[in-house]
């Protein structure tokens, strides 16, 4: 009988990626929820594929949400599908070629999606729900599923904090509201006059396919992953699930209680990952990286199920270029005094509980996601950004969405993607962004209680003052210190001209320093003194800003110990790898050995 048993988890990027970090609209809840999936089923062009002139319809007509609003819903679902690089580098060029907001609409109304799935996805929106008997008690409600959390388990919810990382509130989400997950893929003919599916109705194999988008199993331990709809019509699974080869469909009741008493924990998620994925040693394990955790499971996760976990990273400088970061979610969690850099293609990025930190990123396919950060500064191409309960962090940024600043942010800085790497452009082309359109300075607010006006002297509202754009007196470049391989040499897409002009005006401030230094006619022993006195301002700057860590992080440690040999000892952690940090190369023990 082992060998007959399947297992079914949650996948995990339905919930990672695609529900919002905020307490979704009352008008998402079940009862509107039914109401949608008996009106695009009897209504032309909305079932089986939901366009988006029909979405917005029901969105702004039925539910009465704001466009905005619905196209952040819509717009975050067919990110989460994903499509082809070459699919998404045509979008936005045809996006970037808008000139009115009649063409940016004549453009969005080409766009499609499955419309049962993203009922689904509509419904998950309901993980982040405010909770009054959680926020009152702290945790779920006791039930029959319910035990003692082992060390591993309680590390991982600690990791977690918030559900979307969480696999295990993934797990209890989905057994807690498998029934009503199931009834929105029911028919309408076979439901009551109150909505709710009958015992005997049924629900045809395609419905069970768009169920794919959230549960995925395997036969038995070890086996590969498949759809779950593959799994419930082959073998003693078929009758236990219900399922007629005749009618190809599952009686609603016996799907259920298969699903129940399949689901497990996802295998590949956080808590697998931090109990038994590869842990990451350093080549350095003294003073303040004793604390540093890192772990992987890139080399045994399939496709959307790959993760690379960082915690408490601290006064240390990492960097990496390899294959085992591309298409992995990252999770960079509780690091401080921290400069980071990931420079791959990556699926997605989170930034949780980091403070006086730098992270600089290879372009994000999907999304980089801050929160509860301070003092954090984050470099990044991504298809879309999202900043919460974060204060004093600054983010240049590259994305063809606009900025989702979620509630809880004060004094968030704006400003334009400023740096590069030799590979970059390859790396772009690879997750399908490009450099137009680039909504970077065009945040959407989400307050408690919904959207509230971008206009940052619109709104009495706190969170319509959370953010700032940066001024470009105050814009400097960011060079990556390392060198590379590849063909990129600037900035891709360039700067927006106000910050080019600033560049310009400094450097024609440093041209015509240079030219009254030359012309001062200075001896040799005034050369020396006023070289002495340039040095000490500039390491005094260095101390002021911090950038004297930033530096001294960077030095090889063979380096570092002829000058601790020569003179006073150094009170910063070194780069574990010359050669890395020179090259930009894995050759050799990296700095993140991953």
């Amino acid at each position: 009988m082992e060998a007959d048993r399947v297992s079914i988890w949650p996948r995990m990027e339905p919930f990672l990626l695609g529900a919002l970090q905020v307490a979704p609209p009352s008008k998402l809840s079940l009862h509107y929820l039914r109401k949608m999936a008996s009106y695009v089923r009897t209504r032309d062009g909305c079932f089986p594929i939901l366009g988006w002139p029909m979405w917005r319809h029901i969105a702004c007509g039925k539910l009465q949400l704001p466009e905005d609003f619905a196209w952040l819903y819509f717009e975050t679902f067919d990110l989460l599908i994903g499509h082809p690089p070459e699919e998404r580098l045509e979008w936005a060029e045809c996006l970037s070629q808008c000139s009115s907001k009649t063409e940016l609409e004549q453009q969005r109304n080409k766009l499609s999606v499955d419309t049962l799935q993203f009922l689904l996805f509509l419904y998950i929106q309901q993980l982040n729900r405010v909770s009054l008997r959680t926020s009152l008690i702290g945790e779920e409600w006791p039930s029959q599923r319910t035990r003692s959390p082992s060390p591993s388990d309680r590390e991982a919810k600690t990791s977690s904090q918030n559900k979307n990382w969480d696999d295990q509130a993934h797990l209890s989400f989905v057994y807690s509201h498998l029934a009503e997950i199931l009834e929105l893929l029911v028919e309408p003919g076979q439901l009551s006059q109150s909505g709710q599916a009958l015992r005997d109705c049924q629900i045809s194999l395609e419905a069970v396919r768009s169920l794919g988008l959230l549960l995925e199993g395997s036969a038995c331990h070890g086996r590969a992953v498949q759809p779950i709809h593959r799994l419930l019509t082959k073998g003693p699974v078929q009758k236990q699930a219900g399922y007629s080869t005749l009618t190809h469909s599952f009686l609603l009741h016996k799907l259920l209680s298969s699903l129940q008493q399949s689901l497990t924990l996802n295998p590949f998620g956080i808590t697998a990952c931090l109990r038994s994925g590869k842990k990451l040693a350093w080549a350095q394990q003294e003073g303040a990286m004793k604390r540093a955790k890192i772990a992987r499971n890139t080399h045994m996760a399939p496709p959307g199920s790959k993760m690379v976990l960082m915690s408490q990273v601290f006064k240390q400088t990492l960097a990496k270029t390899s294959d085992k970061l591309t298409g992995a979610n990252i999770k960079i969690h509780r690091c401080s005094d921290a400069f980071i850099y990931l420079l791959s293609p990556l699926r997605s990025v989170s930034v949780d509980k980091c403070r006086d930190s730098t992270v600089v990123l290879g372009p994000v396919e999907t999304s980089v996601h801050i929160h509860s950060c301070q003092n954090v500064r984050v470099v990044c191409v991504a298809g879309r950004i999202a900043v919460g309960a974060s204060s004093c962090c600054t983010i240049h940024a590259l994305t063809p969405t606009r900025p989702l600043l979620l509630p809880g942010n004060t004094d968030i800085t704006l400003g334009p993607f400023h740096t590069f790497y030799p590979s970059m452009e390859d790396h772009m082309a690879s997750v399908g962004l490009a450099v137009v359109p680039s909504a970077w300075d065009q945040p959407l607010l989400l307050g408690t209680e919904g959207l509230i006006s971008s206009s940052l002297n619109a709104s009495p509202n706190p969170d319509s003052v959370c953010y700032r754009l940066l001024p470009p007196a105050e814009f400097h470049t960011l060079v990556v210190p390392f060198q590379m391989e590849g063909d990129t040499c600037e900035v891709p897409g360039g700067l927006p001209p106000q910050y080019q002009a600033a560049l310009d005006d400094k450097e024609k401030r440093i041209q015509k320093w240079q030219k009254t230094v030359m012309e001062a006619r200075l001896n040799k022993e005034q050369k020396q003194q006023f070289k002495e006195l340039v040095e000490v301002k500039f390491h005094e700057w260095l101390l002021e800003t911090g950038h004297r860590q930033e530096l001294d992080s960077l030095i090889p440690p063979t380096i570092a110990s002829l000058k601790n040999s020569n003179g006073p000892e150094m009170d910063t952690p070194q780069v574990t790898d010359a050669k890395h940090v020179r090259t930009g190369r894995a050759v050799g023990q990296s700095p993140m050995a991953c």
